[in-house]
């Protein structure tokens, strides 16, 4: 279904306070959700809405306000309080640019929550304010280390952040074969997976992607990212986490923010920064119709011609699903 950008927005909104958020925290879930859509990420956009909805649900005991578990002038580390990772993620990005804006380094750490969201979402909020960072994020066990049809850490996305001239240079990745959104987008849609990605849970190949939910999901990168999501796991332990996580609600979150001044001259770490991005764009094509591209410029670009265009594509299964919601009130 084709919506105009505020539809959508107004429809993330909407299904946001309809199952208890403030207006403050709805407009910061609807914010994350919105680029993540904007950008091209239709998993992690508006279908999103209905996994944050469903998972609220599942838990129905009530949520407690997000507390300061432990701070320091130079880090913080918070307590989720059960509620979405997309509202603890972006406190923990604000008093972590706060404290690294003071104090010229800051890390930040979050436990007890659930779908901390697009982490270059929070490499932007860094990067705007001129500082570089980067994210580490474990979760339940969804992905099997290499060589195993068993699942022993989370799909474990890490980014970095740096700012340019221009658009800044964001890197952000998983290291499962499909992250966990898009598997639970597929399931809703009855659509399989790629071949070699999923295990179920006796650990037999499949496609159906509602028995890789059950079972495991496929390491990215073989030996070397398996080495990064074990490695991540243990950030996960830095912040608190258990050691076997809940599926529902132990993510933890590791970011870092400092001050490029530290080691050297912001506005010529800029431009230096530019100026190798422009050195990777130009290298010479193996394809002449395939541009070498540095990370996050897909990305900046999908975003680009979505606001231009000033509308998204949804899947009508997931417009018809929130606007029920918001219904049911």
């Amino acid at each position: 279904m084709r919506l105009t950008i505020q539809e959508a927005r107004d429809l993330v909104h909407r299904t946001m306070l309809a199952v208890g958020h403030s207006d403050e925290d709805a407009g910061i879930i609807t914010n994350h959700l919105m680029d993540c859509e904007l950008r091209g990420q239709d998993y992690g956009g508006l279908a999103r809405a209905l996994s944050v909805v469903e998972r609220i649900r599942r838990r129905p005991e009530g949520r407690k306000p997000i507390s300061v578990a432990r701070e320091t002038p130079v880090s913080v580390l918070l307590d989720g309080g059960d509620q979405a990772g997309y509202l603890v993620g972006y406190r923990a990005t604000v008093m972590g640019i706060e404290k690294a804006k003071a104090q010229g380094i800051a890390i930040a750490g979050m436990f007890n929550t659930w779908y901390t969201g697009m982490f270059a979402h929070y490499m932007e909020m860094a990067t705007k304010e001129g500082l570089v960072a980067m994210a580490a994020g474990s979760s339940d066990w969804r992905v099997a280390p290499s060589g195993s049809n068993e699942a022993l850490f989370g799909t474990n996305p890490m980014a970095f952040g740096f700012p340019s001239e221009g658009d800044p240079i964001i890197m952000d990745a998983g290291v499962s074969s499909i992250m966990m959104s898009e598997a639970t987008l597929a399931r809703r849609l009855g659509q399989e997976l790629k071949e070699g990605i999923a295990y179920d849970a006796e650990g037999n190949p499949t496609r159906d992607p509602a028995e890789g939910l059950e079972g495991a999901f496929a390491v990215w990168g073989g030996h070397k990212g398996s080495a990064f999501g074990i490695t991540i796991q243990l950030f996960g332990l830095l912040c608190n986490g258990a050691l076997k996580p809940d599926p529902l609600s132990d993510c933890c979150l590791f970011l870092m923010f400092m001050k490029p001044d530290l080691l050297v001259d912001e506005a010529t770490l800029r431009r230096q920064v530019s100026g190798y991005a422009e050195t990777v764009r130009n290298a010479r094509r193996i394809e002449q119709d395939k541009p070498v591209r540095m990370p996050f410029d897909r990305s900046a670009r999908e975003r680009q011609q979505r606001l231009a265009d000033g509308h998204v594509e949804v899947a009508d299964l997931v417009v018809e699903k929130l606007r029920n919601i918001i219904a049911e009130g």
